[in-house]
């Protein structure tokens, strides 16, 4: 399991600023609607997924253990003015936990044993994606900073390439390859990208430039929206072979 770059402070101010816009999102929307990118859930089941999240990871930093996976339906954020401090209260509820476990202590994790900041990280990039989920089903402009959304990338390609993955999603085991390169390159003098390669054993990642059977470049906003389908590879740019793209679009849904 590779290490965040970002600190715990910077994890926890991220999540503050994303679950705050998010909830100025959703404040004006019908909680009955749904969201076409999630098109399971309403609304008021997108914002009671995030606010139970936050409390379940709490719950595992605490414990330390594994706790059951809740439904959002089962849950009641209350009226919509009320979501807010909702909201905010999972997250303070997270942080909190984080804050409060020693940095050498282990918790569980999806693949195994973790850092409770582990969760911290989890959590907010699953809040950005549907902050942007909620953005788009109320055609609101969307935005993440530049480092959130460049450590969301990182954060996805630690998960769907550690060892052990595919025993948590059959599918990634369609990403095995013989040396396939994918290169996303981030628009920025600072940036420096992502480049997979898909091995035998399944893919790898690293940050830099490198030669690649196929490039997207983008915004790195733009390129974590892609990776998590919310944005279309019409509206980046892709030179090479565009259907080791699609392959890899199709088989990374978490």
């Amino acid at each position: 399991m590779t290490m965040q770059q970002l600190g715990i402070e910077r994890l926890a101010e991220g999540l503050r600023e994303q679950t705050k816009a998010f909830s100025g999102v959703v404040r004006g929307m019908d909680p009955e609607r749904r969201v076409p990118t999630c098109p399971q859930w309403r609304v008021r089941d997108l914002v009671a997924h995030i606010g139970q999240a936050h409390r379940w990871a709490a719950g595992i930093v605490r414990a330390g253990a594994a706790e059951a996976v809740p439904d959002p339906r089962d849950v009641d954020p209350g009226a919509p003015g009320a979501w807010p401090r909702w909201l905010a209260d999972g997250v303070t509820d997270l942080v909190t936990a984080v804050r409060g476990t020693p940095p050498e202590a282990t918790v569980w994790t999806f693949l195994g044993a973790g850092p409770a900041v582990f969760w911290l990280r989890r959590m907010l990039h699953d809040t950005c994606v549907h902050h942007a989920d909620a953005a788009l089903a109320s055609d609101t402009a969307f935005r993440v900073a530049p480092d959130l959304a460049a450590d969301a990338i990182c954060e996805l390609l630690d998960l769907l390439c550690a060892p052990g993955a595919e025993a948590v999603k059959p599918a990634l085991a369609e990403l095995r390859g013989h040396g396939e390169r994918l290169q996303l390159q981030a628009k920025g003098p600072a940036a420096p990208g992502w480049v997979v390669t898909r091995t035998a054993q399944g893919p790898t990642w690293e940050r830099g430039p490198a030669a690649a059977d196929v490039a997207v470049t983008g915004t790195v906003q733009d390129l974590l929206l892609l990776l998590h389908r919310r944005l279309s590879p019409t509206a980046v740019t892709i030179t090479g072979d565009r259907a080791l793209l699609d392959h890899w679009l199709t088989h990374t849904a978490l």
